[in-house]
């Protein structure tokens, strides 16, 4: 089963670690908390994927919505940690032009704050 494992704050950022397939169910998880923190105002997050190694199409489309939602208020989407399968996967898709990446939070934190 897909969740979400941990959300924290950090330097203006908010992070939100994943465990497990990126499909409807944890793309669902990880749009609910965006959308309660794009409420409260905040607008950056970095996207930990170091424990989903795969991600289905439903997944990525509804990163899509949330990185439409975030340019929407003037904010970002970042991910970290991607496994090659979905890196690639992402930039098939066109979605990394829309989030950078990082290969790891450390140097995600390091550039953005």
């Amino acid at each position: 089963m897909s969740k979400v494992i941990n959300t924290e704050s950090k330097d203006g950022l908010i992070i939100i670690y994943t465990d497990g397939y990126l499909n409807k169910d944890l793309g669902e998880e990880i749009q609910k908390i965006a959308y309660e923190h794009i409420e409260n105002g905040e607008l950056n997050f970095l996207l930990d994927l170091k424990q989903s190694n795969i991600v289905n199409s439903i997944g990525a489309s509804i990163l899509i919505e949330i990185i439409e939602k975030l340019q929407d208020v003037n904010g970002n989407l970042y991910l970290c940690n991607l496994a090659p399968i979905i890196e690639k996967t992402f930039n098939i898709m066109g979605l990394t032009k829309y989030c950078k990446t990082f290969k790891s939070q450390s140097e995600a934190i390091e550039e953005l704050s």
